[in-house]
C-alpha cells in the first residue's frame, strides 16, 4: 500500500480566486470576476496531484448588512464556473464571523483547518496556504506549512503553478536504532557534491556510484555497530536511502518509472527497476569471493532487498563474471544507471494506466 499523504492547497477566496471589489464584498453576479490565470494554473496543479480546499473569512456574513441571500448566488456561480473547467474543491470552509467575536476560525487562526492537521493525513512538506493577505501567510505559519501570496502584492497564478510544479524533489531521513544512527539527504534534481560516510570504505564507494550514475545528490552519514559486523550498517543504510528516495518522489508523477542496464570489464550486470510502489527483489549472483574490502558479498543481495522494500520498487538484478570487485561494482553502477531514467521528471502525469502506483 502507498504511504503517500494528501497534498492540499488551502486557497483564500476573495482577492485570490476572484477579484475583490473596493467594498470588499462580492455579493452580486456583476461583481464576480475570476483572477487572471487562475483556471489554467489550477488545472496544472490538479494534474500535479494537489487537492483544493477553499478557506475564506466573510466579515459580517449573515447580518442585515450582508445577508446570506446576497452572498450565495455569486458564490454558487463562481463554483459552477470552476466546475465547468473540471476544477472542484474537496471542501469549502466559509467563516461568517464578526470582527469582535474572537473566533479561532478568523485568520490567522487555524480553527477552519484544525481537522486536517489532526488527521495525520496532511503532507506538511508539500501543502500550502495561498492567499492575498498577510493573515494568510501567518495562518500557513501557524499550520506549519508553506504560504504563497497571490495578487498585486504577491505572485501571479502562473508563477505559483510553476513554482509548485517544478520544486526540487528533496527529502531528509533520520534513522536511529540501538544499532545505527543514520542521516540521509537526497536531492533528485541536483548532482555532484555527494558526501558519504558509513565506516565501510568499499560500501561508501558503491553508494557514491549509485548517486553519481543515477544523477542525484546524496548526503549520508552512518554511525553503526561495526565492532560486531557490517550487517546492521548495510541494511539500515539501504532502508534509510530507500525511504529518502521514496519521500523525494512524492506521488511519483511525471517520472520515467522504468530503467535498465551494465558491463564492467569481464563482468556483465543486468539491473531492471520499476518504481511501481510495490516492493519486490529478485537477485541472481555467484561471487567468487566472500567479501570485497570490509563488505561481505552476502550483504550485497541484502542491500538491494532492503532498498526495494523502503523505496517500494521492483528490482531484478543478475551478474556474471570472474572478479568479485567488478561484479559488485557493476551491480551498484547498474542500479544507478537504471535509476537515472526511472527518476527523471518528464511531466506531471502519473505513469500508470490504473491511475495509481501501489
Amino acid at each position: 500500500m502507498s504511504n503517500a499523504k494528501r497534498r492540499i492547497l488551502f486557497i483564500d477566496r476573495d482577492g485570490t480566486l476572484i477579484t475583490e471589489p473596493a467594498d470588499q464584498q462580492v455579493d452580486s453576479l456583476e461583481k464576480l470576476e475570476l483572477m487572471d490565470g487562475v483556471i489554467p494554473a489550477l488545472l496544472q496543479l490538479k494534474a500535479a496531484g494537489y487537492e483544493f480546499v477553499m478557506v475564506s473569512n466573510q466579515d459580517g456574513l449573515g447580518s442585515e448588512a450582508y445577508p446570506f441571500e446576497d452572498f450565495q448566488p455569486a458564490h454558487d456561480k463562481m463554483l459552477s464556473l470552476f466546475a465547468s473547467q473540471g476544477i472542484r474543491f474537496t471542501a469549502q470552509h466559509i467563516d461568517p464571523h464578526f470582527e469582535e467575536d474572537g473566533s479561532m476560525d478568523r485568520k490567522p487562526g487555524i480553527g477552519m483547518v484544525l481537522d486536517y492537521l489532526k488527521s495525520g493525513e496532511l503532507e506538511l512538506a508539500d501543502s500550502w496556504v495561498i492567499g492575498d493577505r498577510e493573515t494568510d501567510l501567518q495562518m500557513a505559519e501557524n499550520m506549519g506549512i508553506g504560504g504563497l501570496r497571490c495578487g498585486p502584492e504577491g505572485d501571479s497564478w502562473g508563477e505559483i503553478a510553476r513554482f509548485l510544479c517544478t520544486r526540487p524533489r528533496r527529502a531528509v531521513v533520520r534513522r536511529d536504532t540501538n544499532e545505527t544512527r543514520i542521516s540521509v539527504e537526497v536531492d533528485l534534481d541536483a548532482s555532484g557534491g555527494n558526501n558519504i560516510s558509513t565506516g565501510i570504505g568499499f560500501f561508501d564507494h558503491m553508494l557514491e556510484q549509485v548517486a553519481s550514475h543515477a544523477g542525484f545528490r546524496l548526503m549520508l552519514d552512518c554511525q553503526g555497530d561495526l565492532h560486531i559486523d557490517e550487517h546492521h550498517t548495510v541494511e539500515d543504510c539501504a532502508l534509510a536511502l530507500g525511504q529518502a528516495l521514496d519521500r523525494a518522489l512524492g506521488e511519483r508523477r511525471g517520472i520515467g518509472r522504468y530503467g535498465f542496464v551494465l558491463p564492467m570489464d569481464e563482468s556483465l550486470a543486468s539491473v531492471a527497476i520499476d518504481l511501481s510502489g510495490r516492493p519486490a527483489c529478485v537477485f541472481n549472483a555467484d561471487f567468487p569471493r566472500d567479501s570485497v574490502g570490509e563488505l561481505s558479498t552476502e550483504m550485497v543481495s541484502h542491500f538491494f532487498a532492503s532498498l526495494s522494500q523502503s523505496l517500494r520498487c521492483a528490482l531484478h538484478l543478475e551478474v556474471s563474471g570472474e572478479n568479485t570487485h567488478h561484479m559488485v561494482e557493476a551491480l551498484f553502477k547498474g542500479l544507478g544507471r537504471a535509476l537515472q531514467p526511472a527518476l527523471a521528471r518528464q511531466g506531471s502525469d502519473l505513469p500508470s494506466t490504473k491511475g495509481v502506483l501501489r
